[in-house]
């Protein structure tokens, strides 16, 4: 069965999605994050697939960790084409993987849809500079990082 659903902005927002700049590493842990807005893939997919389209990346696969996502139809149709799924246990709760034109893999890290802003910017941001080289797990963990107070010592006299 192939489920139907219209793709692009949603209540005027764009899709958060960033992918890693040219001239990255190849031993880079990701190559960019999501944001997504719930753990409905058939809400957020087909707004996925659209804004990479947008990006010149056309997705034909898209797996999942079946521990963290609610199940989507294994076809889904966005924009007239069918992008396939699949759902595995072993798949790194913080990851999605997508298989490009080409047969190229990219692996985007998930931002937490309950993730305050600031976090959520801040993991976009971190898993899109092409000389980061930190863990999923990592990147998280740094844009969660609120900076603490500045201490200035004081001088006598």
């Amino acid at each position: 069965m192939t489920v139907q659903r219209a793709a692009g902005f949603r209540n005027g927002i764009d899709v958060r999605v960033r992918l890693r700049r040219e001239g990255t590493r190849a031993d880079v842990p990701v190559d960019g994050a999501w944001w997504p807005r719930s753990r409905d893939l058939a809400a957020e997919l087909p707004e996925l697939v659209a804004a990479l389209a947008g990006l010149g990346v056309r997705v034909e696969r898209f797996t999942y960790p079946s521990t963290v996502w609610q199940p989507v139809e294994r076809r889904i149709a966005v924009a007239g084409r069918i992008v396939r799924t699949g759902a595995f246990t072993s798949m790194d709760p913080q990851l999605v993987s997508l298989t490009v034109e080409d047969d190229r893999r990219l692996d985007l890290l998930v931002v937490p849809p309950e993730a305050d802003a600031l976090t959520g910017v801040r993991a976009l941001r971190l898993a899109g500079l092409k000389e980061s080289s930190g863990t999923a797990q990592r990147v998280l963990a740094t844009a969660g990082a609120r900076p603490g107070p500045e201490v200035v010592p004081l001088r006598a006299g």
